[in-house]
């Protein structure tokens, strides 16, 4: 193998499908939450304890709505209500603990447990040097260099419209 950066590049442009076809997560039917669940979720995730009227104003949703919502998350274990410590009037909805697994689950691309397996079944310096070599790819792509992170670095889309144009 070369180690010029075009052919590198190619190379692992070239294998990535196979990797994702064959490591990607694959959840049983029904196992996924509609958008808003998921939402309400990461909001915690990223908010900590909040009531269901500073949701409601972060989901720009109807307090109803999101009552439906953190109720179903409820009966299904993912958040818990708490008395607010500061104010016992208050309630606040939190991730309980199989609601955090359940997100950080739910946010994997790759199944751990596919990838485990593949590889205990590497020699140790190429599992070293595949952990070594995705973080070195990683950060000789910092977003510092003026590019934003996520969601993906796009293609600019092509300026003017040519059906407007040719008018």
């Amino acid at each position: 193998m070369t180690d010029d950066p075009d052919d590198v590049a190619e190379s692992f442009a070239r294998s990535f499908p196979a990797v994702y076809l064959r490591f990607h997560r694959r959840d049983e039917k029904g196992g996924q939450l509609p958008t808003a669940s998921r939402a309400v979720l990461q909001h915690l995730a990223l908010s900590g304890p909040v009531t269901v009227g500073e949701l409601c104003d972060h989901l720009d949703r109807a307090q109803s709505v999101v009552s439906d919502i953190v109720a179903h998350l409820e009966q299904k274990g993912l958040v818990e209500r708490q008395d607010d410590p500061d104010d016992r009037r208050r309630r606040l909805v939190w991730l309980s603990p199989f609601g955090r697994d359940f997100l950080q689950h739910d946010q994997e691309i790759l199944s751990v447990d596919l990838l485990r397996s593949a590889v205990a079944a590497m020699a140790p310096a190429d599992r070293a040097a595949l952990a070594r070599g995705m973080q070195a790819l990683l950060a000789a792509d910092d977003p510092a260099r003026g590019r934003p992170a996520l969601p993906t670095h796009r293609k600019p889309l092509p300026t003017g419209n040519p059906r407007k144009d040719s008018k």
